[in-house]
């Protein structure tokens, strides 16, 4: 009777639109296993029932158990009401494995109201590692939609949402006798591994990011029947929808293919505007890659950037080219043959044809360039240690990976709106500030610059902001000038791009009642290798790997204490162009990038920076920390107006020397040696010259720019 009624279960979800993928045949399952699933509706268990092989015993929590509806479709399913804190509940399971016994645990314990992961027991791993029985993930997706689930007003919500099961294979736990008395750890195992399989269920490999910002449309666009939602809006507060913003994608992207080629490398620039999305899809649609020009580096540096990536067009603004006043940058480009394209003369070309022909391929949805999700989506550059900076190609696989990779961390609603001043043509402001929200389903506020604290702050207080991300420099300056209410919304806070200080986590949190949790990336990797999440957080490192993600520790001659970082995934760039090649795609050897930075990893797989493999300075055969210095200044002048920097130049006898530069006067070589003697350093962490600068060159992001630093200081000495 059992395979009689699973069979009608079976064909009625089939015919609802429900699709279940194994990724291992039933004959190779082991004798025993704990299918673990996330659990986002009241369908989870009868879906399961119908499809899991091996006729398990469904561990119910009483809300579930309890419920009439769910008993009835289940009446012939082998189920028991669970406790994850009970322990005689646990032993029922454990005798019924070594009986060879298969079972579905929710390790949530509950039901998600959001569909994201929610609080995780440590049980599953007790279980499995004492009966020796490996543990199944399953990530069910698409039923959040559904009116069985408990996400109304999170999620958008469909009568017939098509629902998805992907069944992993089996992970077997093996734990240290030293960790299985670590709750934490072993929480966190289950984690991971329903971590990797939401990543897995989430990530189309196939997908081009204007591709999946259609797919996005369709699930979070509508309201109702008539009304659609404001997904994105700017400093010229004129909200759009996703069907404005594609319908003015396909618009501006035919205008643009009027004069380029296909795969053709076009220059952007433009501030954070809807203008410069607009401009980033439309290009995008067509199988053009736009090239994120950093504006903010001057002349020779942008002519530089467009030569590398071989970029003959530029688009851009002539509003906004008078108001930041970057006349020079445009000569300049001009006076290398680059044409120049402004978006107020192209609105000016656009017909009613034009127009209708935009609204028609936004109703049939089309795709209007054939393209791989393996090509090139977009162009950033790094400053680079030296030189003129490097173009990184970044394809639609690994931005697009990038983005699923951050909804495993960084869970978003219809309610969420993120505020993004971070400039799109780095890649944290890109693909976290700008792509990840339009693709999650959330709303995000383009705002032109970080640097205007107060404009900032009043905005995020209208605006009702839920998501900011910035670094530790524009946090530290919000926290200072903000009311709390202006941060009373606020659920995720993301600080990249330079380490978090402990005294900006404290006024945050004591200020504002905000939780900055601190993330790591990099251009080349998209860029979010590693983050801290709200379940698991360890202030003073960067956090775990994404999903998808492997590392591996590789020893530095001269650095005793831990390695390297070097990392491998799907969100790896392709490679670098440099600017005495252009053109010249150099690729990543074996999908291996070396992030240059040296790290330490504990048990529970938290990453701890501990310097820079370039931030060494050799000084007669001995390695010295530039930064190991900068920290001993920090603690030695904690006045919150004090700055300062740490080079390494040539020396003529010991290799080289380092050099402190600051904003203080009252630093001193007397002062700066005690304060070396009194943490039992070496006189070599002593630097050999002190100078001021009242101020100390960052990048926009708000991180120390030592480029630029360190020829100043070469400079000053050669005068």
């Amino acid at each position: 009777m059992q395979d009689f009624v699973r069979l009608i279960l079976r064909g009625c979800f089939k015919l609802l639109k429900v699709h279940v993928d194994m990724q291992i045949s039933v004959d190779k399952l082991p004798k025993k296993a704990i299918y673990i699933s996330n659990h986002i509706s009241w369908l989870d268990p009868v879906i399961l029932f119908a499809f899991l092989p091996k006729n398990p015993i469904f561990l119910l929590h009483a809300k579930l158990y309890r419920n009439k509806w769910l008993r009835f479709f289940m009446t012939f399913a082998r189920k028991m009401e669970y406790t994850y804190i009970d322990a005689a509940d646990a032993k029922k399971v454990m005798e019924g494995l070594h009986d060879g016994q298969y079972y579905v645990m929710f390790p949530e314990g509950m039901m998600s109201d959001s569909g994201d992961i929610m609080k995780i027991y440590e049980i599953p791993a007790i279980i499995a590692d004492k009966t020796n029985s490996p543990l199944i993930p399953i990530w069910i997706s698409g039923a959040q939609y559904s009116v069985f689930s408990e996400t109304e007003g999170n999620v958008p919500h469909r009568p017939m949402p098509k629902i998805f099961v992907k069944v992993g294979k089996p992970e077997v736990i093996k734990i240290d006798a030293e960790l299985r008395k670590n709750r934490d750890y072993l929480k966190d195992l289950t984690y991971r591994i329903m971590n990797n399989m939401r990543f897995e269920a989430l990530y189309k490999s196939d997908l081009t990011i204007f591709h999946a910002l259609l797919r996005t449309s369709r699930i979070y666009g509508k309201t109702g029947i008539f009304s659609r939602r404001k997904i994105i809006e700017d400093i010229n507060r004129q909200p759009q929808t996703y069907m404005d913003i594609l319908i003015k994608s396909y618009v501006l992207g035919h205008k643009f293919k009027e004069f380029t080629k296909n795969k053709e490398h076009v220059g952007i620039i433009l501030p954070n505007t809807i203008a410069n999305v607009v401009s980033l899809f439309g290009l995008s649609a067509y199988a053009r890659v736009p090239v994120m020009l950093n504006f903010t580096q001057g002349e020779s540096v942008v002519a530089s950037m467009c030569k590398t990536s071989l970029v003959k067009h530029v688009i851009s603004s002539k509003a906004f080219i008078e108001k930041a006043k970057l006349e020079n940058v445009i000569a300049k480009l001009q006076e290398n043959k680059i044409k120049i394209h402004y978006l107020e003369d192209i609105a000016k070309e656009i017909s009613l044809k034009d127009k209708l022909r935009g609204v028609w391929y936004y109703k049939v949805k089309k795709i209007p360039a054939k393209q791989k999700s393996t090509d090139t989506a977009v162009i950033l550059f790094t400053s680079g240690s030296e030189g003129m900076p490097k173009a990184v190609l970044l394809s639609h696989q690994n931005i697009v990976s990038n983005v699923a990779q951050t909804c495993c961390f960084l869970h978003t609603t219809i309610k969420d709106l993120m505020f993004n001043s971070l400039p799109m043509f780095h890649s944290f402001g890109l693909t976290v500030g700008t792509i990840f929200p339009l693709l999650s389903g959330a709303k995000v506020f383009e705002f032109p610059s970080p640097l205007l604290y107060r404009t900032i702050t009043e905005l995020l207080y209208e605006l009702r902001a839920s998501i900011l991300v910035a670094t530790d420099t524009f946090f530290k300056a919000y926290a200072k000038i903000s009311h709390p209410y202006d941060f009373r919304h606020i659920r995720y806070c993301y600080a990249g791009a330079e380490a978090v200080k402990e005294d900006t986590r404290k006024m945050l949190a004591e200020n504002l009642g905000v939780r900055l949790l601190e993330g790591y990336g990099t251009t080349e990797c998209s860029p979010i290798v590693c983050v801290n999440t709200l379940l698991f957080n360890k202030f003073g490192t960067i956090g775990r790997l994404a999903p998808a993600m492997e590392c591996k520790i590789e020893k530095v001659p001269g650095i005793t204490k831990g390695g390297e970082l070097v990392v491998k995934g799907p969100n790896v760039m392709q490679g670098y162009m440099f600017a005495d090649k252009p053109g010249v795609l150099v690729p990543v050897k074996d999908g291996w990038y070396h992030t240059g930075d040296v790290v330490e990893i504990d048990e529970l797989g938290f990453i701890k920076i501990v310097d820079r493999v370039k931030r060494f300075a050799k000084i007669a055969g001995e390695m010295v920390s530039l930064l190991a210095v900068e920290n001993v200044a920090r603690e030695t002048w904690k006045d919150e107006e004090f700055h300062c920097g740490v080079v390494a130049i040539p020396h003529p006898t010991k290799g080289e020397q380092v050099i402190f530069v600051s904003n203080s006067h009252e630093v001193t070589r007397e002062k700066f040696a005690s304060a070396v003697q009194a943490k039992g350093l070496s006189e070599l962490y002593i630097p050999t010259q002190f100078m001021f600068k009242e101020e100390i060159p960052l990048f926009a992001t708000g991180k120390a720019d030592n480029v630029t630093l360190k020829k100043w200081v070469l400079e000053q000495l050669e005068k």
